[in-house]
């Protein structure tokens, strides 16, 4: 199936997004997840969904040794090696569930805000735990199962138009959900709490920090931002290979 970020029209109105023009530091989570990050000096990065490659150029910028960044979007992959590309740096045209993962190959793992595109975590997640090296770090952000539980993944809104509540329906039916984002249905999956945490445990991770994310002090006014005090969008999971 193609990847809903090769569509031209979705793509160049994901271009217009903060995020897509200001970096890290315009991503609402950075200032929580940039801590979560381990001692990258000297280690191999895997980032799963690279994106822009963002993360991978922050993993190069700190001094990771070998970095690679995966993406099943051509067009990603294209802007990733135009925009953020280092000697350290190698992007690869490849989906999150056809990567082949070599036993104990990297010492951390990133995946941001993609695997809510992810229909099996668990399948994921072992192959994760098995091409990590002993000690290793597992480090994601996914959409909140609160998010991917919204209704249609919007605000419910008053008669003038401003968000009235956030409703959750069907919270324990889990999978497929299609919504609106950037002007085109978009596909994603929707699991629980449970279903995003367990599985770590079960494969043998040690879960050192969860947190969900909130919209930093310097862009709290940025419109629409407040809102996002309301209900959670993001959550931050960091996890070891025992």
């Amino acid at each position: 199936m193609k990847n809903i970020y090769d569509n031209s029209e979705f793509f160049a109105a994901y271009a217009e997004m903060g995020r897509s023009k200001g970096g890290l530091k315009a991503a609402g989570e950075w200032h929580q997840l940039q801590p979560l990050f381990p001692e990258l000096q000297e280690k191999k990065v895997l980032d799963l969904g690279c994106g822009y490659g963002w993360h991978c150029k922050y993993a190069a910028q700190m001094g990771a040794t070998e970095i690679l960044g995966i993406d099943s979007s051509e067009k990603m992959i294209a802007k990733a090696v135009a925009d953020n590309s280092d000697d350290k740096i190698k992007y690869e045209i490849c989906s999150v569930e056809e990567y082949n993962y070599p036993e104990n190959t990297y010492d951390v793992f990133v995946s941001n805000l993609v695997l809510h595109y992810i229909e099996n975590l668990d399948n994921i997640y072992q192959k994760v735990y098995r091409t990590l090296k002993m000690g290793g770090c597992f480090l994601f952000n996914i959409e909140h199962p609160s998010f991917t539980a919204g209704v249609d993944e919007d605000w419910i809104y008053d008669e003038n138009g401003k968000p009235k509540y956030w409703a959750i329906d069907n919270y324990y039916y889990t999978g497929e959900r299609e919504t609106n984002f950037l002007g085109q249905r978009v596909i994603k999956q929707h699991h629980t709490l449970t279903q995003i945490l367990n599985p770590l445990i079960k494969c043998g991770f040690q879960i050192e920090a969860i947190e969900e994310a909130t919209p930093p002090a310097d862009l709290i006014d940025i419109p629409g931002m407040r809102d996002e005090m309301r209900r959670p969008m993001m959550l931050l999971v960091k996890a070891k290979k025992i």
